[in-house]
């Protein structure tokens, strides 16, 4: 298994937070674009939600 850093990443376009590879990700990593259901639902936490 490589390092955590080595694993690919992206950001998410709701919240902004960089999100690394998961496993369970590994079959459909290129549709992959939100951090969490949270996100994808439209609900973020953290920063994002304290700006809106």
């Amino acid at each position: 298994m490589p390092a955590k850093r080595d694993l690919p990443s992206k950001v998410c376009p709701v919240c902004g937070r960089p999100f690394a590879w998961r496993r369970k990700w590994a079959k459909d990593w290129a549709q992959v674009k939100y951090c969490s259901d949270a996100c994808r639902k439209g609900t973020p936490r953290g920063r994002a939600a304290e700006t809106r």
